[in-house]
């Protein structure tokens, strides 16, 4: 039996870089029973080619989801970058292998698979839309909503609707009546023609979340992502067989993997896969794993500024994908990297219309640290 075929190109990867930068956000986003952030200390990846090419992408580090930090990112891309230099581009087996060969490390990995993607691309003379838009370039988006006090939480919706949102994601879980009576302040204010949905980031209980769930529900919410702790494996099978609100998978679904465990399971109605730790490579087959079980698909944001927003709409083109996905975070920057803004209207993003929106070298020197 003659070996696999290993596909060759004659250029082959140089130099991994990861550089630090931060963007400070409009107001903080809270969320969860404790975290909150507010900035976004990303790491830009670069993958340079030997002919010269440069991919790159955006590294979101999370502590409190994933336990990384930006000194952690560009400690791990240093460990990965011998293990990667000399293998050729094309040889995308080789390179997942060396890219896979740590556990964890999300964003760091997922970042790396977005660069190399990019810099694969461009060595054929292509860009990423040329290899990645899918058949929807215009993509529903969602806003991702942070805790914060009632007026604060209406004022900022109402700027982003302004700004041609159409559905926001409310955190919810520190406080369920104050939680309800936001969303109903928010339905108030801006009828049927934005979507709601909440966000539990696992505060809820198994003996609180069927009355939590069915509140949400009468409250007009489409569906409710992680409402309870992810280690509740039996306790979140039971409330999805029993809940009348469709429940999105967030952060129990990280890893392929992971998504086999919860399709065993059937935890979920929606899966929520992130570029931001997937990358391209394991995101795209997730999607098509999830729709292959019946379950519908958005893709989400790890509060990703302009680069990141740029990948995972992308992404968010892909047959797999049915529902709003997480691509306005960049409203809630005071700053980007981009040369130019990502816009809304009325509800949509025209992802074909991004393909001149470039990183800004003079607003990397800026804001890198």
């Amino acid at each position: 039996m003659n070996p696999p075929e290993v596909s060759r190109s004659g250029v082959t990867v140089q130099k991994i870089e990861a550089i630090p930068y931060r963007l400070p956000l409009t107001s903080a986003l809270a969320w969860g029973a404790h975290s909150s952030i507010s900035a976004a200390e990303h790491v830009l990846v670069r993958v340079s080619l030997s002919d010269g090419t440069v991919g790159q992408a955006e590294a979101t580090p999370r502590p409190t989801i994933y336990g990384e930090t930006p000194a952690s990112v560009v400690a791990v891309l240093a460990h990965l970058s011998p293990a990667l230099t000399g293998l050729d581009i094309a040889d995308e087996a080789a390179l997942n292998r060396a890219r896979n060969s740590v556990a964890n490390n999300h964003t760091a990995r997922g970042a790396l698979d977005m660069a190399l993607h990019d810099a694969r691309a461009r060595a054929a003379g292509l860009t990423l839309f040329d290899t990645l838009l899918g058949p929807n370039p215009r993509v529903r988006v969602s806003f991702i909503l942070g805790l914060g006090t009632p007026a604060d939480m209406l004022a900022e919706a109402e700027r982003v609707v302004a700004a041609g949102v159409r559905c926001l994601k409310v955190k919810v879980g520190r406080d369920h009546a104050r939680d309800l009576a936001v969303i109903a302040d928010l339905r108030c204010t801006f009828g049927a023609d934005v979507l709601l949905y909440a966000d539990s980031n696992e505060t809820l209980t198994p003996e609180t979340a069927p009355a939590a769930l069915s509140a949400m529900r009468e409250a007009g919410l489409l569906y409710v992502e992680e409402p309870l702790p992810v280690r509740g494996l039996r306790a979140r099978a039971e409330l999805h067989a029993h809940t009348p609100l469709p429940i999105v998978a967030d952060d129990s679904c990280f890893t392929p993997a992971d998504l086999a465990r919860e399709l065993d399971f059937d935890t979920f109605d929606v899966l929520n896969v992130k570029t931001a730790r997937n990358g391209f490579t394991d995101g795209a087959w997730m999607l098509g794993e999830a729709a292959r079980h019946g379950k519908r698909g958005m893709v989400g944001s790890q509060a990703s500024t302009g680069l990141g927003t740029l990948h995972a709409a992308l992404l968010s083109t892909h047959a797999g994908v049915t529902e709003p996905c997480e691509l306005s975070f960049v409203l809630k920057l005071q700053g980007d990297l981009l040369n130019r803004p990502v816009t809304f209207e009325d509800g949509w993003l025209d992802v074909s219309s991004l393909r001149d929106h470039a990183l800004d070298p003079q607003k990397l020197a800026r804001y890198r640290l």
